[in-house]
């Protein structure tokens, strides 16, 4: 099955006249004949950039060349972007200072990262009855990790879990 080309070329144009334009040669509309045989004697194809306006605007050029370019621009913008990874850390209500600590590093090397952090304070058993101290962790979290993240959601209540996001802040 072959694939359908995104624009129309040479032969291919439905149409009686065209829009020309482009740099070498003079703009207006032409018959598609004419076009055609401008595109040919250039040894170059008429390539339909604009079908939607009456008449459809075209451009003689290297089609070949053409599709390059718009694939190396689309791969470009594509790197550009960036990806955020989301990272998890998770304790219990009763976490003690040292090991809070810990945490506490993980996570800054996180946020340093560019990576945000979605903290867990994770209720086993009965300690679901300490929800306010879940609470007083998670916000002495965010508060020890000011300086390389910011609050981006406040801790929610999940099932027996409590959870927080963190982002990193913009340098």
């Amino acid at each position: 099955m072959k694939k359908k080309e995104e624009h129309r070329i040479n032969n291919h144009i439905d149409s009686n006249k065209v829009r020309l334009v482009g740099d070498s040669i003079k703009n207006g509309i032409f018959s598609i004949q004419d076009a055609i045989q401008l595109s040919i004697d250039k040894g170059l194809d008429l390539v339909e950039i604009n079908p939607k306006v009456d008449p459809p605007i075209c451009k003689i050029l290297d089609y070949k060349k053409f599709l390059y370019e718009q694939k190396k621009k689309k791969k470009q913008f594509k790197a550009k972007q960036i990806k955020v990874n989301t990272k998890e850390i998770r304790f219990g209500p009763q976490i003690g200072d040292h090991d809070g600590k810990v945490k506490i590093k993980s996570a800054e090397k996180f946020l340093m990262r560019g990576d945000k952090v979605k903290v867990f304070v994770f209720f086993k058993g009965r300690s679901i009855v300490y929800k306010d101290q879940g609470k007083i962790k998670l916000l002495k979290f965010a508060e020890e990790i000011e300086e390389y993240g910011k609050v981006e959601q406040m801790p929610v209540m999940e099932g027996k879990r409590m959870y927080m996001i963190l982002a990193p802040k913009k340098i």
